[in-house]
């Protein structure tokens, strides 16, 4: 019983070896799909779309096609680029990048999809297919809380002031000393 367990341990261990071997020499594709949000008039929201592609693969990958049809045509308007984009090839190690930007005046929630991602391998005959990272659910129009961007401003003043006390009160109770002398 023991030497058929070990039989079949080995089976499936050269079964593994060869199935990673043959999966070493072969593209794989990674796409992360990224978008930012803007609003460049009232009742308008821009949202930015970027797909990165990575080839981590060992062997390039042909007829690279993405597609990014998960924006509903009756709330987002196409403004610039395109959302949908060939590539020759993409080769071991390399990347490519690909952007689009679009409008809307619907106000909601959004959940898109993943971008999908198909290329060819020339030791396959069937296309492989890749799907790119999901986005967050956007909150389109929604209010947001006015920016702090000079928070940390209010903190320096703070602590600006508080040394000012401290130095109006060490010259009040008669204590004189050389800025030369001191180290910082």
């Amino acid at each position: 019983m023991a030497r058929c367990l070990a039989l079949v341990a080995l089976l499936l261990l050269g079964l593994v070896a060869n199935a990673s071997a043959a999966a070493a020499d072969a593209p794989f594709v990674v796409a992360h799909k990224k978008v930012s949000l803007s609003r460049p008039k009232p009742g308008v929201e821009r949202v930015a779309v970027s797909l990165d592609l990575y080839n981590q693969g060992s062997a390039t990958a042909y007829d690279v096609s993405i597609n990014d049809d998960s924006w509903p045509t009756e709330a987002f308007e196409l403004v610039t680029g395109e959302k949908s984009k060939t590539l020759e090839r993409l080769d071991p190690g390399a990347t490519a990048s690909h952007t689009y930007v679009l409008e809307t005046k619907t106000q909601g929630r959004f959940q898109g999809s993943p971008a999908i991602i198909t290329y060819r391998v020339p030791t396959k005959t069937a296309l492989q297919e890749a799907y790119s990272t999901p986005i967050f659910p956007l909150d389109i129009l929604a209010e947001r809380p006015p920016e702090k961007k000079f928070e940390w401003a209010k903190d320096e003043v703070q602590a600006l002031e508080f040394l000012m006390i401290v130095v109006k009160f060490l010259l009040s109770h008669g204590c004189h000393f050389d800025m030369r002398e001191l180290s910082i």
